[in-house]
């Protein structure tokens, strides 16, 4: 077959090598083949055109798909794109009326037709071929919101509301235009009335609520009460849908109201048992679900304790709605946010019914009753604590850990004989470091030193192993087996009754013999009063005044050098640099071979560093 004479110089022209040749046949194949070439293929070579920023071809290419076919959507969509930025603007409205006169009933020509109106900014044009598409389908939304979409892109706001106002009145519904009313309420920064379409958007279609939260979620602070207004009462309020109400839940947790938020959200979803809750209204269980699911979740990113309770509430009453495994699951995951926030009694509530319930494996169970046990003693429910401790299911190292926690509550109760009920004939290290502590505040202390030692330096978390070496420090310098008082000293100590500890101590004291122990209480009674700061400071100087001075009488006790490096540090706090200096050259030289030394000297050249020179 011959090519026909036009041909030739084309194809000289194309024939050089590379991409571009060959790109450059295809176009002009296309421009002068006519049918030759697909028209859907054409369409995208004319997309390629674009992006290659060629838009003077691109057109070309859709004005001739256009004689071929005047009503092709896509081509004359490409002109809509492309003649606007070639300042060939007048050209587009010929190709739609050709367009509109081939295929009248077209709803994509029409609003092309309405949009070319408002490119060409002819609005009274526009107004009346909206009529007439309006006239033509009197029962379709398409013809209003294309229009009120017209007047938008022309930045002529209120005329567009009015537009979708009227047509809601036309069609008689009340959801129609809801979101475009929304949007464009945004768009003017009318947030109450945003926040109405979106409450009415939500009530007929609750999948919209994810959007509807990201649209409101921006609303400044200033009318936040507002939009919680608009959503919680009238049309939205207790008598009638849940989902502007849920729409408001979301809102208050990103807006820091965590607590409000639940309580908005837990009258909407029923309790356990319930199957669909009161005022749910036409609401399935599913979409009560999907609500509870989207609130933890959006709980679960905040990050303070009011949150963190607001997840494991949300978690819970979802746990009522869904089956096991699902359920397990989700009871466990609120009993740790309900312990994280501080909630012991919702948690307890929650681990009660998951440390019961058959469906759980037994790892879950096991781990919802240590849990539980915890949750307990963070509550001060030791009677409760204890005896479900006492009933098992807990491991043997968390049986130890608890067992001890429980120990050191009822010690901060004040309930010694509870303390030592609790530790029982466990010869464990764990219990043996407990022992001591009952045995140091009963007074006992030599069986408070024995027990110390039996439990050795690694029972217990490092804290409580540093602990008893002081005490084990202090029981070593004292001379008597049995102290009463200086156990109740040392419990109101434990029990946070610093102030009144000061004073029991300084009593005790007096009952120990002089190089027995009591200047080694007496400085424990100083640095107390030390940490109290304020008038104490004065008590506490005193007390390390009457060590230091007594040295002599307080034999190998290394209380002295102790308290002078205390005091120098009193000093110095309070601003006494030369008389903290003074006291620390005197305990360097006079105790040479205390272990304080060198802490001492570190101190002393700090302070002397921050001597002026003269």
């Amino acid at each position: 077959m011959r090519l026909p004479r036009r041909f030739p110089p084309l194809l000289r022209h194309s024939s050089s090598s590379g991409p571009r040749g060959w790109h450059a046949l295809a176009l002009a194949l296309v421009l002068c083949a006519g049918p030759a070439i697909a028209p859907a293929q054409a369409i995208g070579q004319g997309f390629d055109l674009e992006r290659q920023g060629r838009l003077d071809q691109a057109a070309t290419l859709y004005g001739n798909l256009l004689r071929q076919d005047p009503a092709n959507l896509s081509a004359l969509l490409g002109l809509e794109r492309v003649l606007p930025q070639l300042g060939r603007l007048a050209e587009l409205l010929p190709a739609v009326e050709r367009a509109r006169a081939a295929d009248s009933a077209s709803p994509d020509l029409r609003a092309l037709e309405l949009r070319a109106y408002g490119l060409m900014n002819e609005p009274d044009s526009l107004t009346a071929v909206a009529r007439r598409w309006v006239a033509a389908t009197p029962r379709t939304e398409a013809p209003w919101r294309e229009w009120a979409i017209a007047l938008e892109d022309l930045r002529r706001f209120e005329e567009a509301r009015a537009v979708l106002l009227e047509g809601r009145r036309a069609l008689a519904k009340r959801s129609a235009f809801a979101i475009e009313l929304a949007e464009l309420s945004q768009r003017t920064a009318q947030w109450p009335e945003a926040a109405a379409e979106w409450g009415t958007v939500v009530s007929e279609m609750p999948e919209q609520l994810p959007n509807a939260v990201n649209q409101l979620d921006d609303a400044p602070n200033e009318v936040q009460e507002r939009v919680l207004r608009v959503l919680t009462t009238g049309d939205a309020g207790p008598e009638g849908p849940v989902e502007p109400r849920w729409l408001a839940a979301e809102l208050l947790l990103g807006w820091g109201s965590p607590d409000r938020a639940w309580t908005l959200l837990a009258a909407t979803v029923g309790g356990p048992g319930d199957s669909i809750p009161a005022g749910a209204g036409g609401n399935t269980n599913r979409e009560i679900v999907s609500e509870l699911r989207r609130f933890a979740e959006r709980a679960s990113q905040g990050s303070t304790p009011a949150h963190r309770r607001a997840n494991g509430l949300a978690l819970a009453r979802f746990a009522d709605y869904v089956p096991a495994p699902l359920s397990t699951r989700a009871r466990a995951e609120a009993a740790r946010a309900l312990i994280d926030a501080g909630d012991g009694a919702a948690a307890r509530m929650v681990l009660s019914r998951l440390a019961t319930d058959p469906a759980a494996p037994a790892d879950v169970q096991l781990l919802a009753h240590t849990a539980l046990v915890e949750a307990l003693i963070r509550e001060n429910q030791l009677d409760s604590a204890e005896a479900s401790l006492r009933r098992g299911a807990v491991n043997g190292d968390d049986r130890e850990r608890l067992m001890l926690e429980l120990v050191r509550a009822w010690i901060a109760d004040g309930k010694l004989d509870r303390a030592e009920r609790a530790i029982g004939t466990d010869s464990s290290v764990e219990a043996q470091a407990a022992r001591g502590l009952v045995r140091l505040y009963q007074g006992e202390l030599k069986a408070a030193a024995a027990a110390f030692q039996a439990a050795g330096p690694y029972a217990g978390d490092r804290a409580a192993a540093t602990e008893r070496t002081q005490w084990l420090a202090l029981l070593q310098s004292l001379a008597v087996e049995r102290a009463p008082e200086l156990g109740r000293a040392l419990l109101l100590l434990a029990r946070g009754d610093s102030a009144g500890a000061v004073g029991a101590l300084r009593s005790a004291a007096a009952t120990l013999p002089a190089r027995g122990g009591r200047y080694d209480v007496l400085l424990l009674a100083g640095q107390v009063a030390a940490q109290l700061g304020g008038p104490h400071e004065a008590e506490a100087a005193e007390l390390f005044g009457t060590i230091v001075n007594a040295a002599d009488g307080a034999g190998t006790s290394a209380a002295p050098p102790a308290a002078e490096l205390a005091w120098a540090r009193l000093l110095a706090r309070q601003g006494h640099v030369p008389q903290a200096v003074s006291h620390l050259e005197h305990l360097i030289l006079t105790y040479s071979q205390s272990a304080l030394v060198p802490e001492a000297r570190h101190t002393l050249e700090r302070l002397k560093g921050a001597i002026p020179r003269s």
